[in-house]
């Protein structure tokens, strides 16, 4: 149990530090240089909340982006791990 919560903790701090570096980016980029496609699609993969407020124009600050990226990590490093101890119970029982 200790173990699983230790998993989500670091895959919420991953998300964190994820949107916090996409935010600097962004806040230091130039708005006269055009975003590559590279960046921008990577961008969207990672940071996905600000991806889907996006697509529908809703406008996000930088704080509620991080905070929603963080726990976006996190539940998906919940069913990760429920994934994984799902499947390592099931090679046991084989």
């Amino acid at each position: 149990m200790k173990n699983g919560v230790i998993r989500i903790v670091i895959w919420a701090s991953v998300g964190f530090i994820v949107g916090v570096g996409w935010g600097l980016y962004f806040a230091n980029a130039s708005r006269s240089e055009p975003i590559g496609p590279i960046i921008y699609t990577l961008s969207r993969l990672t940071v996905p909340v600000v991806s889907v407020a996006a697509s529908y124009g809703v406008p996000i600050g930088l704080r509620p982006a991080v905070v929603a990226n963080a726990a976006t990590y996190a539940l998906i490093g919940l069913i990760l791990g429920i994934i994984r101890r799902y499947s390592w119970r099931r090679q046991l029982s084989n």
